[in-house]
């Protein structure tokens, strides 16, 4: 580490850089990245998915956010950098930590890759630096394509088209819609710079991004025509025909940067949230500053991706049950770690039809572990897994037909009064907002409470977000709506998916969280308008070991009852080994309802 820090300061000296800034994204705004653009975690170590890494000429401090905490505190030490808890009260800005350091240096230039951060953060920066002393940013210049010598090469994995029987729309029919939003905003074209959002709209899908079935790329849609900018090694004689048959030129991909500058429309639609700065400002006509409407297209499944979905989570649920009856025997059998877990939980999923790959590295976590909301078990963390406490499981698959995401938090063994506390608090958000009755319409963060109430009473809470959209077989995480405590305006509809996963973490002892991936389906429609409901679609078991019946709600315990008679009628027809189908039929049978023992008799 100090040998690099070395060399990336002798480069800086060179090019008369004071500081260096590192984030977590690449061209195209992933938040999962191809090896190529993983400059923060080479510079820095720290392998979580969100963070920004910062290094002057003699410090350097990485920012990240309440998921990672402890996974950096971990990872850090003895690296030279300073953790910095973003969003925690006394945590200086990057901007406001840089202008202290330079100032004292006597520095007023700092560094950051235009290509790899968006324009609307890098314009953000450069104000930001502007107030703390006039300082300069420089983004034309990336140091590691010097001195990252063993630096991997932007993958060359084969694109493939996805069927219309798994799409149930076709390329056309997309790029129509598009052009229609497009005109509708007085466009000329639009440059689509998400990966999911091009594999959608093209129908072809890759293996370009660990987890993510995506290809790296760009897409130009104009009125003259649409190019897709990719490494043409990337592509089949089967893929360039129907490229051809949908009328999609093909360019090489670094020609992007020479398209945007030669570009003739009037106006163009580049986002400014999600498009790099270097190609935001590559354009000379005027460019349109409007959100994509790409996602939201996305985010509303057809009836096949729907089909797709359910279909999808019953293999899913069968692979989970089949994994579930041998995990307890195992564990107090002995010799299971977070690590072999996982794999068998992987090695089952890979047995059911039409798998493809996992949807994200699973998070394996026993007991302390647990409380680091991102855990992924490593061969330096690896715990052993004992008859005891709590294994959260939050794990997922990608399917040709769809998508899934789950977490299930197990009891292995004895559980102390506040583990089944906290896991019952949990699991009551988790139901509370599968039950919820909402208007059509409503953002993801006016409804996110109600997954939080019963804890808010403890005086306990998450900082995580409680939902997000799932892509049909594409991004685990996929917007524009989320739920989650920060605003985020984007309307909910009928048939987006999104997932239920409130969770508590209490460090150095154990975290729990449960979810679902749901299905948004209509409710009613009445004089006040068109009202929409939540339905799982997700199919498993939830422990119910743990749960401590007099803090449930009857309402609660019955949508329980209800779920786990969905999750046994689906899956017994698909289960031939007769100790999974009982251990099925034992694991979702009906509670009873909460003793009234200890409370107050109702007047």
């Amino acid at each position: 580490m100090s040998d690099k820090l070395s060399a990336l300061r002798s480069v800086m000296r060179r090019e008369s850089i004071d500081a260096f800034i590192f984030p977590s994204t690449d061209p195209h705004n992933g938040e999962y990245v191809p090896e190529h653009w993983k400059c923060r975690e080479w510079i820095s170590s720290f392998n979580g998915s969100a963070g920004t890494a910062v290094v002057t000429l003699n410090e350097a401090a990485l920012w990240t956010d309440s998921r990672y905490f402890i996974a950096a505190a971990e990872q850090l030490q003895g690296t030279g950098f300073e953790l910095m808890k973003d969003g925690i009260e006394g945590t200086p800005t990057i901007s406001q930590w840089l202008g202290r350091k330079l100032s004292f240096s006597g520095g007023n230039c700092v560094g950051i890759d235009g290509m790899v951060m968006s324009a609307n953060d890098i314009d953000a920066l450069i104000s930001d630096l502007r107030k703390e002393g006039g300082i300069t940013v420089r983004t034309n210049f990336d140091p590691l394509a010097e001195i990252w010598t063993d630096r991997p090469e932007i993958p060359l994995n084969p694109v493939e088209i996805q069927p219309l029987e798994y799409a149930g729309e076709t390329a056309e029919s997309k790029l129509s819609r598009i052009w229609q939003a497009v005109r509708g905003n007085h466009a000329c074209g639009i440059l689509v710079s998400a990966l999911d959002d091009i594999a959608w709209t093209l129908n072809l899908r890759g293996t370009d991004v660990h987890c993510n079935p995506v290809f790296v790329s760009y897409l130009l849609i104009a009125e003259d025509a649409t190019t897709l900018f990719i490494n043409e090694k990337k592509l089949t004689r089967e893929v360039r025909d129907y490229l051809k048959s949908i009328n999609v030129k093909v360019e090489p991909y670094e020609n992007v940067r020479k398209a945007l500058k030669a570009y003739k429309g009037y106006n163009i639609i580049m986002d400014k949230a999600s498009t790099c700065y270097t190609l935001y400002n590559d354009v000379k006509v005027k460019v349109e500053n409007i959100v994509s409407p790409i996602p939201y297209l996305k985010a509303i499944k057809n009836e096949t991706e729907v089909r797709g979905f359910r279909e999808a989570m019953k293999r899913d649920g069968v692979a989970l049950v089949k994994f579930l009856r041998r995990l307890k025997p195992a564990v107090e059998k002995g010799g299971e770690t977070e690590l072999s877990v996982a794999q068998k939980l992987t090695s089952l999923r890979t047995e059911q039809p039409f798998y493809r790959d996992i949807s994200f590295d699973t998070i394996s976590a026993y007991q302390e572990h647990g409380a680091i909301v991102h855990y992924e078990p490593t061969a330096e963390t690896d715990a052993q897994v004992r008859a005891e406490g709590f294994l959260l499981l939050d794990s997922g698959a990608q399917y040709q037909d769809a998508t899934t995401d789950i977490t299930r938090t197990i009891a292995l063994g004895p559980l102390t009064d506040e583990q089944r506390k906290v896991y019952t608090l949990v699991l009551k958000g988790n139901i509370q907002l599968a039950m919820l009755k909402f208007p059509d319409g409503v953002s993801g963060t006016q409804i996110d409470a109600i997954a939080r109430m019963d804890m808010w009473r403890e005086g306990m809470n998450y900082l995580h977000g409680t939902g997000h959209g799932v892509g049909s077989y594409l991004n685990v995480h996929e917007g524009p709506h989320q739920l989650r405590m920060q605003w985020k305006p984007c309307p909910l509809r009928a048939n987006m998916t999104v997932t239920d996963e409130p969770g508590l973490y209490l460090e150095g002892r154990f975290g729990v969280r449960t979810e679902n991936t749901m299905i948004i389906i209509p409710y009613k429609e009445t004089e006040f308008g068109r009202f929409l409901q939540m339905e799982p679609l997700t199919l498993c078991p939830i422990d119910t070991e743990p749960i401590i019946l007099e803090m449930m709600k009857p309402e609660e315990i019955e949508w329980l009852n209800e779920y786990h008679k969905r999750v046994r009628e689906e899956l017994l027809p698909l289960l031939e080994d007769e100790e999974d189908r009982e251990w099925l039929k034992t694991e979702t049978r009906p509670l009873p309802p909460p003793s009234p023992v200890g409370r107050e008799p109702e007047s």
